[in-house]
């Protein structure tokens, strides 16, 4: 019983300290030159992998779950950016965690963190299509579509349309994301394993 308990407390720990780590890396924000002004990198992913490694896929969607609704009360979206946000943190942890839970190898945490981040990356698409970009167009662009495209015109002067804008510029973007979010992660997480776990070396 003491070690069932033992047990639930450490993870809701390490769920509540790896959720507060990622709230603080939100504000953590990196220009990426290729990217247009408005769009940047942040590592907000990273204790959610952790954890969905360290303690299992539920923790790993727990924590983005509870970082963005600490972001809620700093957001500028009303939540639409917070909401999304979570569904693809979550598209991105929980199959990574699942694939990782039954094979805990070095070569399947990356097969299964590779998986993650294309699924990302993919639900990106339509999340950004039809939810975070007309709320940012309208709010913050006066609802005219083309001076957005005409941002990443200053890149690639090819794209005419915001799907294109989407398809070659954001959706590799977060799948880069996602892979920022593994190196680190591969680099790491022997090292602190241990101790979320409560393991003594």
């Amino acid at each position: 019983m003491k070690s069932s308990t033992g047990k639930k407390v450490r993870y809701l720990t390490v769920t509540a300290m790896l959720a507060a780590v990622a709230f603080v890396l939100q504000f953590l924000e990196f220009v990426v030159p290729f990217m247009p002004g408005f769009i940047k990198l942040d590592l907000s992913d990273l204790p959610a992998l952790i954890g969905a490694f360290a303690m299992g896929p539920v923790c790993g969607v727990l924590i983005e779950c509870v970082k963005n609704l600490l972001h809620m009360s700093v957001s500028t979206t009303g939540g639409i950016g917070e909401i999304c946000n979570f569904f693809m943190g979550a598209c991105y942890v929980l199959p990574a965690g699942i694939i990782y839970k039954h094979h805990k190898t070095k070569k399947v945490a990356i097969e299964a963190s590779f998986i993650g981040a294309i699924s990302m990356a993919v639900l990106s698409f339509p999340i950004n299509y039809f939810v975070v970009y007309p709320f940012y167009i309208t709010v913050f662009f006066g609802g005219d579509t083309e001076t957005c495209v005409k941002m990443y015109q200053a890149i690639v002067p090819s794209v005419n349309e915001l799907w294109q804008c989407l398809l070659f510029f954001n959706v590799p973007f977060t799948f880069v994301k996602g892979m920022v979010c593994v190196l680190i992660t591969l680099l790491i997480y022997k090292r602190i394993s241990p101790v979320l776990k409560g393991v003594r070396s």
